[in-house]
Order: C-alpha cells, then sequence, then structure tokens
C-alpha cells in the first residue's frame, strides 16, 4: 500500500482562521497551514487537499505559499461536522488511502516527524493507522479515544478493538482501560491519520442514514475496526490544540525550543521571568 495524498479539515467555524495564523519556525515567518504541508511531504505525500469554509479558498491559498501548486482547496458547503468534512475529499481521493491531518493541531517532534512513522506503519501492514497518545482523563472531552491490544513485538503499536468520541471518564474507565497505561491516562487521538477507502464508504452511508443530521470520524473508525485491521500507534511527539486557551503561544514557544533559536528563545525567556521576579514585591515589603 502506497500514500501518495493527504486531506487536512480546516472547515469548522471554529477553526477556520487558525490555520492562517502565523507562526517563527527556524527563524522563518511560516502559516500554520504551510507547517502542515510541510510535514505532509516529508512522508512522501505528493497530492494534499484542504477541507475550508466556503469563502476561504482564496485566503488559505495564500496562507499554502509556495506549495500552492500541490494543493487543492475543496469547500464544505454545509456544516454537517467532522465525518462530513473528511467525506469532501472523497472524489480527491478516489480509491486510495491517504493520510489525514487536522487543521487546528500543530505537532511537534524531536526525532523522527510522527506523520512519517505512521505513514510507514501503515504502508508496511496494508491497513488504516492512526497516531494515538496517552492522554490524562481530564482531557477526554476534547479528543476521541481507542482502545485495543498490543501488538507483540511491535512497541507503540495496538489492534485497535474501541473507539468512542469524546467518552465520559466513566465510559472511558469501563471500556478504554489498556494494560500498560498508568492510572488517570487513555489513549487519545493525536490528529493525524492513515485510511484506506472503506473510512470513505463508511461516512457515505453515515451521511445517507443521518439525513440533515452531523456525522463523526470517530463512528466511522468504530465500524472500521469491527470490519478490518485498524492499527494505533503512540506518537512520542506533542500534539498542540491550537484553539485551545493560550493555544497558539504554547505552540510557538514549542516550535521555537526545538529549533535552530532554542539557545536563544531561551535566553529571552530568562530575562522575561527574571525582570517578572524583580518586580514582585517580597512578602512583607513595604507597600
Amino acid at each position: 500500500m502506497r500514500i501518495r495524498k493527504a486531506v487536512i479539515t480546516a472547515g469548522g467555524a471554529n477553526q477556520r482562521a487558525l490555520p492562517l495564523q502565523t507562526l517563527i519556525h527556524d527563524g522563518a515567518e511560516k502559516s500554520v497551514l504551510g507547517i502542515l504541508i510541510e510535514q505532509a511531504l516529508t512522508a512522501n505525500i505528493g497530492e494534499i487537499c484542504v477541507i475550508v469554509w466556503p469563502g476561504d479558498e482564496t485566503r488559505y491559498a495564500q496562507a499554502a505559499g509556495n506549495h500552492t501548486g500541490t494543493v487543492r482547496f475543496i469547500p464544505q458547503e454545509r456544516p454537517r461536522g467532522y465525518g462530513h468534512a473528511l467525506y469532501c475529499a472523497r472524489d480527491f481521493v478516489g480509491n486510495e488511502p491517504f493520510l489525514h491531518m487536522v487543521g487546528d493541531h500543530l505537532y511537534v517532534s524531536a526525532a523522527k516527524p510522527g506523520v512519517q512513522r505512521l505513514v510507514e506503519l501503515a504502508e508496511s501492514e496494508s491497513c488504516s493507522a492512526s497516531g494515538v497518545q496517552p492522554t490524562r482523563e481530564s482531557l477526554l472531552p476534547r479528543f476521541g479515544a481507542v482502545a485495543g491490544r498490543r501488538m507483540p513485538g511491535r512497541p507503540g503499536v495496538y489492534r485497535v478493538e474501541t473507539v468512542i468520541e469524546k467518552p465520559t471518564p466513566t465510559e472511558a474507565e469501563q471500556r478504554l482501560m489498556i494494560p500498560g497505561i498508568r492510572a488517570g491516562y487513555y489513549l487519545c487521538f493525536f490528529g493525524t491519520h492513515v485510511l484506506t477507502p472503506t473510512v470513505m464508504d463508511l461516512l457515505g452511508r453515515m451521511l445517507t442514514s443521518a439525513s440533515s443530521g452531523s456525522i463523526t470520524l470517530s463512528a466511522a473508525l468504530a465500524e472500521l475496526a469491527r470490519q478490518e485491521q485498524y492499527l494505533a500507534l503512540e506518537d512520542t511527539g506533542r500534539r498542540y490544540d491550537l484553539g485551545a486557551r493560550y493555544g497558539l503561544l504554547t505552540a510557538q514557544l514549542a516550535l521555537a525550543l526545538s529549533g535552530r533559536d532554542r539557545d536563544e528563545v531561551l535566553s529571552y525567556l530568562l530575562e522575561l521571568l527574571a525582570e517578572r521576579e524583580m518586580a514582585t514585591p517580597s512578602p512583607g515589603s513595604e507597600r
């Protein structure tokens, strides 16, 4: 199985501006979208599709910069959920497997990029695979989560058996416990997936059944796990939800501290902390 295409979803009303934000990466200004595109290209992806809010095509093309020639922009004409946004790319992907990334997250890795490792796993096993990471229970309302069996001889790889979208702590405790994952933590989606064409078929059926309602990708992945081999790979990097409070700031710091300007940025941070400490009155000092 060869992965040649990628789909980035960015059509949600609450996330549409996030991929357009500019960050500093190794001294150069880049849009979040541009960084995501580069990460996909690093995994030997040749064609990329971005699902956008209707009317945002021009702004996104500008944000793609020099990569515009390899990117196609498709509007999500109706807001029918995350699953529908991905389904909008069905003609683009055709009958091929594809990499999927969400546009409101940024991924930072100190070793081999997680996207590249995920693509390599999916290609070697000829099946769908999702990036996951042990995530503390308090963050369950933000993510889909999985459970399954560890693959013998494959550290960090699981055969997925259960998928739940934003589970409650009670659901997680009852259905998502995995031996070896520390207490209070569950395997939650990292925001990166390699998916077979079966997923598009499942999403299409769900849209027909739902008639006018929204559909989730997690529901399709839960059914996928029942129909064919579906793996999860622990990602050792970090994901940053740009829509969270201080999400963009945290992502910028993470990029800076993992890049070539790390020492310079650390120096700035130490200066800021020292200035703040000096400006803070000590206990019992006169006011």
